[in-house]
């Protein structure tokens, strides 16, 4: 069971690099992302060769209700970001909307559930890494084109935001904090070593990454802690291995004379091996199974008390599934491993001497 929590965690945090496009780059400072580019940059990249969509975003944060309702709060580009981020489905209707008014706002299916969200809401939020009090109608609500797709965001104009800025913070205005490139093809980002080469040509530092590639430098960051949780997931099972090897051990001991007593009664060495083997194994997917059973409401009730749009995805995955139900097999033989030589190897005079 808890194997299997642990394990659904790791998935959890990869989740977002396995959705990731193949077809789209993105170019952000090379220092660090938390440095802006200038907005003057996307007219550029969208003439280097492959590139058929230049978009942005810039992350605005903020606090909406309090401090503890976590979810992604960003300045897109609205003419350009559902184009370059077709995985993010809006009704034509509510997009058109969208784009009409200034401090208008799409969120994601999720949050308008979570806070029971409708078109012509405002969405009221303090800003935080850009102070001010900022109010957003809601105007449009995106679906996931699959689970894999993050539905717990929140998407407003950038113009509104660069204009307040304009007004309130003159040096901070015109920069975002990266663009995302797409090409035509489906299969590959836009000419990879020659589209770096001619970004890098522009005046500031810049980086350019797939888009798998810049979703695994934040993966990275918590890479001790997946490291360790996934070497503690694997502890687990031999753990596990340890108290079922005792067991049998312990049990095989007491029934060397009931094992002696079989050989002479005619029973060969296989039926002995079934009976230890076959005991061990029913021990250990019994477990197994209960173990199963057991880590579905376990992770249900850890995604249901998690904050939204921490993790895209929080189940158990079939792979999961599959190394739980095999570590349960291999558990269950190699347990019974050291018992059934004992037993197999062992003359029946000594068994029949030995006192359990």
């Amino acid at each position: 069971m808890f194997f299997g929590v642990l394990r659904t965690v790791v998935d959890a945090w990869h989740s977002g690099v396995e959705a990731s496009a193949v077809n789209r780059l993105i170019t952000r400072h090379a220092v660090s992302f938390i440095f802006p580019l200038p907005y003057s940059y996307r007219e550029q990249i969208a003439r280097i060769p492959g590139v058929s969509k230049v978009t942005f975003a810039n992350w605005f944060q903020g606090i909406y209700i309090d401090q503890n309702q976590f979810f992604a709060r960003m300045a897109v580009e609205a003419e350009t970001f559902f184009d370059g981020y077709p995985e993010f489905i809006v009704e034509k209707d509510q997009l058109e909307a969208f784009k009409k008014e200034r401090n208008s706002c799409v969120i994601g299916q999720k949050i308008a559930e979570q806070y029971k969200l409708k078109i012509g809401d405002v969405m009221p939020i303090e800003g935080d890494i850009y102070p001010g009090k900022y109010e957003f109608v809601v105007r449009a609500i995106y679906k996931p084109r699959d689970e894999k797709v993050d539905a717990t965001q929140m998407l407003f104009h950038w113009q509104y935001l660069d204009e307040r800025l304009k007004q309130d913070q003159p040096t901070r205005a015109g920069n975002v904090d990266g663009m995302s490139s797409r090409s035509a093809t489906r299969q590959r980002p836009p000419r990879s070593p020659d589209y770096r080469r001619d970004v890098q040509e522009l005046r500031a530092e810049t980086k350019s990454e797939t888009e798998a590639a810049f979703q695994q430098s934040f993966v990275s960051m918590s890479g001790a802690i997946l490291t360790a949780m996934n070497f503690i997931a694997f502890v687990i099972i031999g753990v596990i291995l340890l108290v079922l090897g005792n067991t049998m051990v312990m049990t095989a001991r007491e029934r060397i004379r009931e094992y002696a007593v079989l050989k002479t009664l005619g029973f060969t060495k296989g039926h002995i091996v079934g009976l230890i083997a076959g005991e061990s194994l029913m021990i250990s997917v019994a477990g197994g199974i209960l173990g199963l059973f057991l880590m579905f409401p376990m992770v249900e009730g850890i995604a249901a008390n998690i904050p939204q749009g921490m993790f895209p995805i929080f189940d158990v995955t079939q792979t999961t599934i599959i190394l739980a139900g095999s570590s349960a097999l291999v558990v269950g033989v190699v347990a019974a491993a050291f018992p059934i030589w004992r037993a197999t190897s062992m003359k029946i005079v000594d068994g029949l001497r030995q006192i359990g």
